[in-house]
């Protein structure tokens, strides 16, 4: 990576950052669609919450949030704005600080939403740190999937629906993996198999983000 490029994917994020801080009212949205999500199915259940229903629960929200805050990398950039990317930035470093950037903003989230559901339905992971480390590969995982999906679907003219479309077949399978891996550490199982299994998940979160920068410049050039 040179150094014009290490600056332009800098810039890029700060831009990111700038805008998320004018729009705060994104962020907060989506904190208040988690925490309100928590509060629901805590008190639905009761203290009855299984802890694979737990596990299972916690995931289908993290997706939800990951679709609602990375949907908007491209759909809600405008036209005007891409073209002026387009004649500054390379596609990869658009890419790249967009991924980076997703990824930050979808662990603070998912991080947080973890500690207000533990806090709330009373079920403690019994290896927290796997548990976490989970939460910060999955929130990679779902970023660098659904932002070259975002940038994909952003072309077409019914691009909400094109993004549902797309993110279905290529979400679910990192969810179930997230739900399967996750088990490891909610339940304390072998520790050397949830070592291993961080590796796999990490392999795989690589594999979207390279994919993502490698043909994204297909999608930028049209």
């Amino acid at each position: 990576m040179s150094d014009d490029m290490l600056r332009e994917i800098i810039t890029l994020i700060y831009k990111e950052l700038l805008l998320e801080w004018k729009q705060r009212y994104a962020f907060n949205g989506l904190l208040l669609y988690v925490i309100s999500m928590v509060v629901v199915i805590s008190l639905a259940f009761a203290g009855q919450l299984s802890l694979q229903t737990w596990n299972i629960l916690f995931w289908i929200m993290i997706l939800f949030v990951a679709v609602n805050a990375v949907a908007k990398s491209f759909m809600a950039e405008q036209v005007a704005h891409l073209m002026y990317l387009y004649g500054v930035a390379r596609p990869a470093s658009v890419m790249i600080a967009k991924i980076i950037y997703n990824t930050v903003l979808m662990a603070l989230i998912a991080l947080l939403t973890l500690g207000v559901y533990i806090f709330l339905s009373q079920q403690v992971p019994a290896d927290p740190a796997m548990m976490a480390g989970i939460v910060v590969l999955g929130s990679s995982s779902f970023a660098a999937n659904l932002t070259l999906i975002s940038a994909i679907a952003a072309r077409a003219d019914n691009s909400t629906t094109l993004l549902a479309v797309l993110s279905f077949p290529l979400t679910v399978p990192v969810l179930l993996l997230l739900i399967r891996y996750s088990r490891y550490a909610i339940e304390g199982l072998a520790v050397t198999t949830g070592v291993n299994n961080l590796w796999y998940l990490a392999g795989i979160t690589l594999a979207l983000a390279v994919a993502s920068v490698l043909l994204y410049p297909f999608v930028w050039r049209e």
